[in-house]
């Protein structure tokens, strides 16, 4: 398969997270049909430290436009949004704070897990960045 069709599968199977709990223990003995990692990787279990600085204004936004948005932007739409839901846009604070469990669990590194499946391609954050965003999401995306 071909890394834009991996791609838009990924994202397709994101926005299809509310079919899973009426599908799980179905099919065949747990390994699955695909040999695609999982979108949702575990929470890492990050903290949020007192005290923080990392901000909305300070982080949040800068590592949503460089990594982000180019997908998960309110003004685009259809195709131009390569899969992503149209409810999780991440340039608006109020959208990135109501799924920050599942940014977490796509992008965020901690103590328990380092989840890299997002993006999915072009520039990707590095670790020192995935920390900080679990960090910031812990505090609340303050």
């Amino acid at each position: 398969m071909s890394r834009p069709a991996r791609v838009a599968l990924r994202r397709a199977a994101f926005s299809l997270l509310f079919l899973l709990p009426f599908t799980m223990g179905h099919g065949d003995e747990g390994g699955g049909c695909c040999s695609e990692p999982p979108l949702f990787g575990p929470v890492t279990e990050a903290t949020c430290p007192t005290p923080s600085t990392l901000t909305y204004a300070n982080f949040g936004q800068p590592f949503m436009a460089a990594y982000c948005t180019r997908c998960h932007a309110s003004t685009l739409t259809g195709e131009a949004r390569n899969g992503a839901p149209s409810f999780h846009d991440f340039d608006l604070i109020d959208n990135i704070r109501a799924v920050r469990e599942h940014i977490d669990q796509t992008t965020g590194s901690g103590p328990a897990a380092t989840n890299e499946s997002m993006p999915p391609d072009g520039d990707i954050p590095t670790l020192a960045e995935r920390q900080q965003l679990a960090e910031w999401l812990a505090c609340g995306a303050p």
